[in-house]
């Protein structure tokens, strides 16, 4: 795609900005690859630009149809799989994976249905006070339970094969950036959250995590609503999060914090 064409892929993006809050991200940062870290596919017709695709460590798409899926996927088996995971709406991702399994097959996870959820105002419940953005100073107490959260949730340790350092790199941006919520007491991380992808409207909750000892509590819940307080007041006035189906103690952890639901997304994990 060319500079030319961004003010139609932003039209896409809006179509549904909570869907589509990594891609804003990424070109809110700028369009040049080193801010996008990746590539953009565009889909054009007679009418323009219809779809697009995020080529990086995620392969994304944006409001891709049929022929534009038929049409990406061609392309992308003659660039050969470099993304680790392909993530976005459900019929998206699992038409695509349709088209590009018997070349990139097979993939180690399919996660067929995950909820995305939404919350566009503070929670009614009693936020816990005792979670804040986590300073610097906490980064390496902080580190293991990105780790065990991480592990837990994709299934591969974040730090095997020499990436401790780069991953540590990767947590140690967001806690700069503000990005990062816990609760500590002593050396125990007993909750946090992260906010991954952001734009200018929407953010993304991840990395929700509660210390095995302290779980059953209904710690995870008052420690959303104080995430969703903060990243309301701090980072964008939407917040939002993906969660696979099956994870129904979270999802019922979501919904009491106030978190409703707004679409459905699919990930093939490699």
């Amino acid at each position: 795609m060319h500079a030319d064409d961004l003010s139609a892929l932003w039209q896409l993006v809006k179509r549904d900005p909570v869907t589509h809050c990594f891609v804003a991200s990424r070109l809110e940062m700028g369009t040049e690859r080193w801010h996008l870290g990746g590539d953009l596919l565009g889909y054009f017709t007679d009418a323009g630009l219809e779809s697009a695709m995020y080529v990086g460590a995620n392969l994304v798409p944006v409001e891709t149809t049929p022929a534009s899926r038929a049409a990406f996927a061609d392309r992308l088996r003659r660039l050969g799989r470099r993304c680790s995971s392909i993530v976005g709406n459900a019929e998206d991702v699992l038409d695509l994976w349709r088209f590009l399994e018997p070349s990139w097959g097979p993939a180690r996870e399919i996660r067929a249905r995950q909820l995305v959820m939404v919350m566009d105002h503070d929670s009614s419940l009693a936020p816990d006070r005792d979670v804040h953005v986590t300073p610097m100073t906490d980064l390496d107490t902080l580190l293991p339970a990105c780790v065990d959260m991480f592990t837990g949730e994709v299934g591969v340790s974040p730090v095997i094969g020499g990436m401790g350092s780069s991953y540590r790199a990767r947590i140690a941006e967001i806690v700069s950036a503000g990005r990062s919520y816990s609760r500590i007491s002593g050396s125990t991380v007993v909750f946090k959250a992260e906010i991954g992808a952001v734009s200018a409207t929407t953010c993304q909750v991840q990395g929700v995590w509660v210390d095995p000892a302290h779980r059953g509590q209904g710690l995870s819940a008052a420690g959303m609503a104080a995430v969703v307080r903060l990243a309301r007041m701090d980072v964008a006035p939407v917040v939002s999060l993906y969660v696979n189906d099956f994870n129904t103690a979270a999802r019922k952890c979501y919904v009491s914090v106030g978190f409703r639901e707004h679409g459905e997304f699919a990930t093939i994990l490699f």
